[in-house]
């Protein structure tokens, strides 16, 4: 059984929670949010619901896989919600949804968990140290590292650094950060993915990876020398690689993820290839994570025009490196 965080409450999270609902459902997942907002956010959207409860003594039934039901964890709101409207005091029980999905994953009662977005703004508002999912996942999971990696069709990027200021990446990019990234990145696509032998384009950091030291010289110091030592320790590695070079399709057809040195350099490529349906994965972490390539939109919500394909996506993702990780 897969979980989905419904997120935060006055965005678009609860919308397309509902919209996946209403097909009938292959993969088996519930949803974790506040079961009152639910059914509300599906009278506003003109759309049939039934919830079933779940909770730790019920067993979840086909029923909850049928069109139009959901199966839905309550953890209730403090306050009613207007969508779009935010409001801090709903935070804390976005929080207690998300740590309830984490619990339920590390005790094995979830095989997998699906995010919808958040507000980071009013998480923080209401005192939480919280500078997003990928973060705070890693902090509960008590791992040492986790890697970001987005996913839209065949294309897959993954990150060394991730929410920095542009002015912090290059002395966040170290020996030691980006070797440990590599091997989660190579192990991941192995174990969650199936591919026996992945092989990875490094990205440069500078323009033209450098132009051999004179446009920066942490191609040299930094990340030719670990792709050189990954290389010797079996890894498949091509690079460092110009970024307007690497992502062209002579480079990217014979290849099987990208690892970019910071967020901006990765993410438009892959959101220009499949915003909408691309897929946010945590690598690292004890259990397996996906979540949607978009924010809350709180413009859109309960309007009706919020799209469920990375969501829906998401779930996939997660469906697929679960049997993955099995076999």
């Amino acid at each position: 059984m897969i979980v989905v965080t419904v997120g935060e409450p006055a965005g678009i999270g609860p919308d397309l929670v509902v919209q996946l609902a209403q097909h009938q459902r292959e993969i088996g997942w519930v949803a974790i949010g506040d079961a009152n907002l639910l059914a509300q956010r599906a009278v506003e959207l003109e759309l049939p619901l039934n919830l079933i409860a779940i909770d730790s003594s019920t067993q979840p039934t086909v029923a909850i896989h049928s069109a139009g039901c959901l199966g839905v964890i309550d953890v209730p709101l403090a306050q009613p919600v207007s969508a779009g409207q935010l409001d801090v005091a709903n935070a804390a029980a976005v929080m207690a949804s998300l740590d309830r999905a984490i619990s339920g994953c590390l005790d094995g009662s979830f095989s997998a968990m699906v995010t919808a977005p958040v507000q980071k703004s009013i998480i923080n508002e209401a005192g939480f140290e919280f500078t997003g999912h990928t973060e705070y996942l890693a902090a509960r999971a008590d791992v040492p590292d986790v890697v970001m990696l987005l996913a839209a069709r065949q294309l897959r990027v993954a990150l060394a650094t991730t929410h920095l200021p542009l002015s912090a990446v290059p002395a966040a990019i170290t020996t030691e950060l980006l070797t440990r990234r590599l091997r989660i990145l190579n192990n991941t696509l192995q174990t969650q993915f199936g591919i026996a032998k992945p092989r990875i384009l490094v990205a440069g950091l500078n323009p033209h990876a450098g132009e051999s030291g004179h446009l920066g010289r942490e191609e040299i110091e930094v990340i030719n020398p670990v792709c050189a030592t990954l290389r010797e320790a079996g890894l498949d590695l091509q690079g460092p690689l110009p970024a307007d070079t690497l992502f062209t399709p002579k480079f990217l057809a014979t290849a099987d993820a990208v690892m970019a040195m910071y967020h901006d350099q990765g993410l438009p490529v892959l959101k220009h290839a499949g915003f909408g349906e691309a897929v946010n994965i945590t690598l690292g972490l004890p259990f397996i994570r996906t979540s949607v390539d978009h924010g809350t939109a709180l413009d859109l919500a309960a309007t009706g025009a919020a799209e469920s394909g990375s969501l829906s996506a998401a779930i996939t993702m997660a469906a697929d490196m679960v049997a993955h990780a099995r076999a």
